[in-house]
C-alpha cells in the first residue's frame, strides 16, 4: 500500500496518547499538535526527509519549543545511509525525527530535539492554543491535503447554524446566550461560509446555503445541536 502523510498520522497519534497528550490533526498549519500539562509539541509529517520538510519544522518552531518530522522507516541499506546523513543537520537545527514503521506499528525516535534557544513568536503559540481550545473533537487527520477540515471557527458556525435552524432567526446576544461565543456576532455579519442572512437589524437567520450545507458537516452538527436545549427559556 502506497504511503502518504495521512497514513502516517494514526501511529504518531497513537505514539503520543500513550505518552499522555492530547492529540489534535491539522491545527493552524500544523500537522500534529500534542498537549499534556501546559508541553506543546508539534509533529510534521511526510514520505520522506527532505530540505521542504526541514524548513516545514523549523517554522513549527516559531510556536513550539519540541518540534519533531516523522517519516517512514527506512527498509534498504540506501535509505538507511541517508537517514543517518540526516542527523547532524536535524541536531544542529534542534529538530526531533520520529521513524514510523508502518508494518510492524512502531514510531521510534531516532533524533531527540535539544532544547530550543531561538525566539519563538508568543503571538502565534496563542493562536494555535486558541485554535485547539476552541475544538470540541478531532475530527482531522494530520497529514491530509486538499479536503476541507473543521476547525474552531467551522465548529462556531455550525453551533450558530445549528440554532438558527432550530429556533429560526435571532439576535446575536440571544445566541450567544446558547453558547455560541463573543465571536458570533462576527461570525454572523462577515458570513465567510455564506451560511447567514440578515433578516433585519441586529438579527440573523440560516440561509438555503448554509441550510444544505449544514449536511456536508452531518457529524459535526449532530454533535452541535446536541449541546442545544429543546426549547428557548422565556
Amino acid at each position: 500500500m502506497a504511503q502518504t502523510e495521512s497514513s502516517l498520522y494514526p501511529l504518531v497519534r497513537d505514539f503520543l496518547e500513550k505518552q499522555g497528550f492530547v492529540v489534535h490533526a491539522e491545527a493552524k498549519n500544523c500537522d500534529v499538535v500534542g498537549v499534556k500539562d501546559g508541553d506543546l509539541v508539534v509533529v510534521e509529517l511526510k514520505v520522506a526527509l527532505s530540505l521542504e520538510l526541514l524548513a516545514q519544522g523549523l517554522e513549527r518552531m516559531k510556536v513550539s519549543e519540541t518540534v519533531y518530522v516523522a517519516v517512514p522507516a527506512p527498509k534498504a541499506a540506501a535509505q538507511v545511509a541517508r537517514f543517518k546523513s540526516f542527523f547532524p543537520i536535524l541536531r544542529k537545527l534542534e529538530l526531533g525525527l520520529l521513524s514510523v514503521d508502518m508494518g510492524n506499528d512502531l514510531v521510534t525516535v531516532l533524533v531527540q530535539p535539544q532544547p530550543y534557544q531561538r525566539r519563538r513568536q508568543p503571538k502565534a503559540r496563542r493562536a494555535l492554543l486558541l485554535e485547539i481550545a476552541g475544538r470540541s473533537g478531532s475530527d482531522n487527520i494530520g497529514g491530509s491535503s486538499r479536503i476541507k477540515i473543521i476547525t474552531a471557527y467551522r465548529e462556531s458556525a455550525t453551533l450558530i447554524a445549528v440554532a438558527l435552524r432550530r429556533f429560526g432567526p435571532m439576535k446575536p446576544r440571544d445566541l450567544r446566550t446558547l453558547g455560541t461565543g463573543p465571536k458570533t456576532l462576527s461570525i454572523l455579519s462577515t458570513n465567510v461560509y455564506g451560511w447567514f442572512s440578515r433578516q433585519d437589524r441586529g438579527i440573523y437567520a440560516l440561509a438555503e446555503k448554509g441550510r444544505v450545507e449544514l449536511a456536508n458537516w452531518q457529524t459535526l452538527a449532530e454533535r452541535k445541536e446536541a449541546l442545544l436545549p429543546d426549547a428557548l427559556s422565556k
